[in-house]
């Protein structure tokens, strides 16, 4: 029986990533690299520091140190962030929270996001009060598909593991979560193009396939 899911955020409960692009390539331009889409596509689930780790290997030209490039991509990004009007939750998934809350379903995000954006997304949307811990990807050495941060998040829960599950929208999450020998939901988001779900247990196109009582009985 399902008593924790571990939530993604990017993807999965909002879609931050058109900030995101929008911060990667103003930061690009003025790097004078051209990081082409398959390539960007490839960071989908890396932590920002993970992205210029491989960048920074990929193009030899950025001098820069990786903590000066953070600084300055989420610089940018908390700017957009803030005069950003049209940012909301993504469909179905502000529901399903609420009803896992009010079943007594411990949630956990594990994003790969810093905690200063993921604190930003909560305080907009008001999700503290349904989360009971909230892991950050800037506290791993390595991004996903390493699964060390949902093995993190998995020994948060109340329950074992054998008793979560993980909602991913990304390849590398998928990879992650089942790296750490735990149950998948693959969400095909229409925000997350080229991403490979195949190896999720269960793959759904909208959060209204879920409830808590289909959850509790998922794995099992």
């Amino acid at each position: 029986m399902i008593k924790t899911v571990i939530f993604d955020m990017d993807g999965v409960i909002v879609d931050t990533e058109p900030v995101h692009r929008y911060a990667y390539y103003q930061q690009f331009s003025a790097l004078n690299i051209d990081v082409p889409e398959e390539m960007y596509t490839s960071f989908t689930g890396f932590s920002t520091r993970n992205t210029f780790q491989t960048l920074k290997k990929l193009f030899p030209s950025i001098k820069q140190e990786v903590e000066e490039l953070i600084q300055w991509k989420r610089n940018i990004f908390n700017d957009a962030f803030d005069t950003k009007k049209d940012l909301y939750l993504l469909e179905g998934v502000e529901d399903l929270i609420k009803d896992l809350y009010a079943n007594g379903i411990q949630m956990i995000l594990a994003s790969s996001a810093s905690k200063v954006t993921i604190d930003r997304v909560f305080k907009r949307f008001n999700l503290h009060q349904y989360f009971t811990d909230i892991v950050s990807g800037e506290d791993f050495p390595q991004s996903k598909p390493n699964p060390a941060i949902f093995l993190h998040a998995a020994s948060l829960s109340k329950a074992p593991k054998e008793n979560c599950i993980v909602v991913e929208d990304s390849t590398n999450g998928v990879k992650a979560a089942k790296a750490a020998g735990i149950y998948c939901v693959g969400y095909n988001s229409p925000h997350s193009k080229l991403q490979d779900l195949s190896d999720a247990d269960l793959i759904i196109n909208h959060f209204n396939e879920l409830n808590a009582e289909k959850i509790t009985h998922l794995g099992g």
